[in-house]
């Protein structure tokens, strides 16, 4: 089940990161990650804000883990990827993005002392071998000829966020409802972003309202914010951030899937190549091979 979970919130992200890039000239930054958020919590709030008031003295102990994550996943990781997706192209995104699994365990085994098996290491090397496939078409000099800007290093910012959002989620309270802690969160996360929303709007920046920029704030708010938070923050609580970071790589499977559906792109060899290989990694990460007792 939270391996489940876990592809589902690569699926959601997925999407969101073809839309805000897609509609990056009609949705400002900022303003994409405020009404985003705006919207998940209204869709929320009538269940959400009656267990923040039932688990209010749980909330309050526990006001520092809440206040950071609120500011790294709600305010911080999303904002920085739309700002990024600004200047860079898709392919480097996801590129840089990829990097996250690394980045989990290096906090993990540096702050919390969490050491990586050596098969883990072999599953996260061999499912990063197969996103770059992808990324490279097949042809490794592809990726000797990519470029990188100031958008690549903000999405470098962004996976070093969401490092850090993942690897905290193991001082999780216990007792404390998933839907409590996605609604706090995106409380003290919109705290953080209004002013940020504010000045964008006097810098003149303002969505153009229209049909594709209220179903592309809708699909985020809905599937890439409540839907994925909950699944990523409950498969990890149950596997560790180390066995979940590898599910990251498959936000570039579903970007080549969704892009071969929707966009009419062509299912090549490198596709197949580089899906078997995350698939691969991601196996050998998260499922162990126990040698069963001879009960004879």
């Amino acid at each position: 089940m939270p391996y489940l979970l876990l592809t589902l919130s690569a699926l959601f992200w997925s999407g969101n990161f073809v839309l805000s890039r897609g509609m990056h000239a009609e949705i400002p930054p900022v303003s994409l990650a405020f009404w985003r958020w705006t919207l998940a919590l209204l869709i929320i709030a009538p269940f959400g804000l009656r267990r923040v008031y039932e688990q209010r003295k749980l909330l309050i102990q526990h006001r520092r883990f809440m206040l950071w994550q609120g500011i790294l996943g709600v305010a911080g990781f999303n904002t920085f990827i739309y700002l990024a997706l600004q200047s860079t192209t898709a392919i480097n995104a996801v590129l840089v993005n990829s990097c996250i699994p690394i980045i989990i365990v290096l906090i993990s085994l540096l702050i919390y002392r969490e050491p990586l098996s050596m098969r883990q290491s072999i599953g996260v090397f061999i499912s990063l071998s197969g996103v770059l496939l992808i990324i490279a078409k097949g042809n490794i000099n592809t990726l000797q000829q990519l470029t990188f800007n100031q958008g690549d290093l903000l999405v470098l910012v962004a996976a070093l966020v969401w490092a850090f959002y993942s690897a905290n989620l193991r001082h999780y309270p216990a007792g404390l409802h998933p839907i409590t802690y996605l609604t706090g969160i995106m409380l003290t996360g919109l705290v953080f972003l209004l002013p940020c929303y504010l000045f964008e709007i006097q810098s003149g920046k303002h969505i153009q309202i229209n049909i594709e920029t209220i179903l592309t704030i809708s699909y985020v708010a809905l599937f890439a914010s409540i839907l994925a938070f909950i699944c990523w923050t409950r498969a990890i609580r149950e596997v560790g951030a180390n066995r979940a970071g590898p599910f990251i790589h498959l936000m570039p499977v579903f970007s080549t899937i969704l892009a071969i559906v929707f966009l009419e792109e062509v299912l090549l060899g490198y596709h197949v190549q580089g899906m078997v290989l995350v698939f691969t990694g991601i196996f050998i990460t998260t499922f162990s091979f126990r040698k069963q007792k001879d009960l004879s």
